[in-house]
C-alpha cells in the first residue's frame, strides 16, 4: 500500500507539473523567453531556496483537492546542483495515518518557476568520483574489510527504519560475498519520523567505540527487536541490546549521554546530506548512490559491485 501511495504521488506530481507548464510553483506566470524577469525589473533575484510557506502553498495547490493526502515539509536545502534547491516532504494518505510519513523529494528552481520530481544524477567521465572522494575522507563509521580495498560500500541507515531492517540480510550477504571490499556503516536517523532513532544511533556509536565486533551484533539485535522499542523505553532497550552484544551497558549509556557523541551522529547526518542522502537505507558503491537496494535482485546488485570501475 505504501509503495502504491508513493507511486501515485510521483505520477500526480509529474502530471500536475506538466499541466502547470509555464507557471511558477507559487502560481506566478513565468516570463516569456527572451524577456526580462519581473524580479530583474523590480528588485534582486529570487533566493535559490523557496520558503516553507511557498512550499506549503505549492503542495496545497497541487494536492489540496484530495482530503486523503496528508503532507508535511521536512527539509528545504541547497542541492548538489547549482541554483537548485532540494525539498523533502512527508506524504501519506489517511489509511496510513498511524504510520510514519514517507519522505519524498523534489527539486526546485525558484527563479525559473519550476519543480522537478525524481533524482538528480551526477554527470561526467567519472560521475561518481566527487561523492567517492567525500566519503573516502569523511565516512568513519563502523567498518569491515581492508582499508585499502578497491571497492568501498557505505550504507546510511536508521535503527528505527523498517526498510533498513528489511535490507539487513542483503547487507550481510554482500559483506560475506565480498570480504576483500570495504563496508562502512553510517548513522542517518530520520528524526522527523522516527522518534527514538537518534538516541539509538548514539548508543550504537558508543557500542562500536567500546567494542567493534559488538556493534554488528548490536545492530542485528536492534533490527530483530525493532518493534519492541519505543521512545519511552529506548534507553533500557539499548542497554539490553548492548549487554546481549557483549558490550559494557553502563559504559555505553554514559557515552551515549556525552554531548560529543551527539556531535558524532550529527556529523554523520551532515555527511549524508552532503552526498544527497534523502531516505534510508541508501548504499554507495564507490560513490554511486543506490536507493531501495533491498528491492534490487541480488545478482544485479552483485554485478553492480563487481562491475564498478576500480
Amino acid at each position: 500500500m505504501r509503495r502504491v501511495t508513493i507511486a501515485v504521488f510521483l505520477v500526480v506530481f509529474a502530471i500536475s507539473a506538466w499541466a502547470q507548464g509555464g507557471q511558477a510553483a507559487a502560481g506566478q506566470k513565468a516570463a516569456p523567453a527572451g524577456s526580462k524577469s519581473e524580479s530583474a525589473e523590480k528588485g534582486p533575484a529570487a533566493p535559490m531556496e523557496p520558503t516553507t510557506a511557498t512550499v506549503e502553498s505549492f503542495l496545497k495547490h497541487m494536492f489540496g483537492y484530495d482530503p486523503n493526502i496528508q503532507w508535511k515539509v521536512f527539509t528545504i536545502r541547497p542541492s548538489q546542483a547549482p541554483n537548485v534547491a532540494e525539498v523533502i516532504v512527508g506524504v501519506r494518505n489517511q489509511q496510513q495515518a498511524q504510520e510514519p510519513m514517507q519522505p519524498m523529494q523534489f527539486y526546485v528552481m525558484p527563479d525559473q518557476g519550476w519543480a522537478i520530481a525524481g533524482d538528480l544524477m551526477p554527470f561526467g567521465a567519472d560521475p561518481f568520483a566527487p561523492t567517492n572522494t567525500i566519503l573516502a575522507a569523511k565516512a568513519h563509521g563502523p567498518a569491515k574489510g581492508p582499508a585499502d580495498a578497491p571497492v568501498t560500500l557505505v550504507e546510511f541507515s536508521d535503527l528505527e527504519c523498517p526498510a533498513c531492517k528489511a535490507a539487513q540480510p542483503t547487507v550481510e550477504k554482500l559483506i560475506a560475498d565480498f570480504p576483500n571490499d570495504r563496508f562502512i556503516f553510517q548513522h542517518y536517523p530520520l528524526e522527523q519520523i522516527h522518534p527514538w532513532a537518534f538516541k539509538a544511533a548514539k548508543y550504537a556509536d558508543c557500542v562500536a567505540r567500546d567494542n567493534s565486533d559488538a556493534f554488528w551484533k548490536f545492530l542485528k539485535t536492534d533490527y530483530d527487536n525493532q518493534e519492541s522499542v519505543t521512545a519511552d523505553n529506548v534507553d533500557q532497550k539499548m542497554k539490553d541490546f548492548a549487554t546481549q552484544a557483549g558490550a559494557n551497558a553502563d559504559k555505553v549509556a554514559t557515552c551515549a549521554a556525552d554531548p560529543a557523541t551527539e556531535t558524532r551522529v550529527r556529523d554523520s547526518l551532515a555527511l549524508g546530506k552532503a552526498v544527497d542522502v534523502n531516505a534510508t537505507p541508501t548504499l554507495f558503491v564507490n560513490g554511486r548512490r543506490v536507493q531501495n537496494f533491498s528491492g534490487i535482485p541480488y545478482e544485479t546488485l552483485k554485478q553492480l559491485v563487481t562491475g564498478t570501475p576500480k
